[in-house]
């Protein structure tokens, strides 16, 4: 990234490989004259975060509008809420797997580009949003890692993910997990971009051609180096905070917190513009 352009988008680096802090006005971004740079600097960076910049509902639909095309929720709403209270999300159920590293949409041929969330209500503990670079995390690997790497496949599944928080579901609830179905997506997705990011986390299933041992191994292997302090960042949130990140070179998780505790988070999307490739 520029100097011209951090000055412009008056950033700063949280970490040498992910997440730039932006200090812009509401006015500035809700204006979307620094779109095309906020963009570029989200996929430079992974994560951008504005500190307590305490958008509306409205405002935040507005901001996300401005850097592309909204993608609505499954019941087409506009704003989602990230919370683990069943009262005020009958789907928080299925929030449970949002504590394990992942990207969102493994289950679709495009996923969503990025997500963009505002704290409203904070748990008293926990409650930290966690993301890596695994654009970074593929560009630090060694020569003869890639090169095994590059052309392998991997079988993701919702499915999978079901048995991280609930290691013992019923046959219920597994098979309408199951009913979601399974993708195959290539280990390493090459960007249209030309840059090259790991496609991991708790829908991998297995590896294609690989033993259950060796492909769990590997899978393991290749989430502790993308998750390694270098190419992370744990976001400790403020009422009022926003941040918003790329989801097709980062993967993130939220830390334990109360489900009683009342934590609230409202989510926007942008649509996905390029396919698992």
């Amino acid at each position: 990234m520029s100097a011209v352009i951090q000055e412009k988008l008056k950033s700063t680096d949280i970490n040498p490989f992910i997440g730039s802090h932006v200090h812009l006005s509401k006015d500035d971004l809700l204006g979307g004259e620094h779109a095309s740079d906020l963009r570029q600097l989200l996929e430079e960076r992974g994560v951008l975060v504005f500190p307590e910049i305490h958008f509306s509902d409205e405002e935040q639909v507005l901001f996300t509008k401005t850097l592309g095309e909204l993608a609505p929720e499954r019941a087409g709403e506009l704003l989602y809420k990230v919370t683990l209270d069943t009262k005020a999300n009958a789907q928080a159920d299925y929030l449970k797997g949002s504590m394990y590293w992942h990207l969102d949409g493994t289950m679709n041929e495009v996923p969503i580009l990025a997500s963009i969330l505002s704290a409203k209500v904070l748990s008293p503990t926990g409650g930290n949003t966690e993301f890596c670079n695994t654009y970074a995390a593929w560009e630090q690997l060694p020569d003869e890692d890639k090169q095994m790497l590059e052309e392998l496949r991997v079988e993701h599944s919702a499915w999978n993910s079901l048995f991280y928080y609930d290691p013992e579901p019923s046959l219920a609830k597994a098979r309408e997990m199951m009913a979601i179905g399974e993708r195959v997506l290539p280990l390493v997705w090459k960007h249209r971009s030309g840059r090259k990011s790991l496609v991991i986390g708790c829908t991998a299933h297995h590896v294609e051609g690989m033993g259950s041992r060796e492909s769990a191994e590997l899978l393991i292997r290749l989430r502790e180096w993308a998750t390694q302090p270098q190419f992370s960042y744990s976001h400790k949130w403020s009422v009022g905070d926003t941040v918003i990140w790329d989801n097709t070179g980062t993967m993130h998780r939220a830390t334990p917190y109360d489900p009683a505790s009342g934590r609230m988070m409202l989510r926007t999307k942008l649509q996905g513009e390029e396919p698992f490739a």
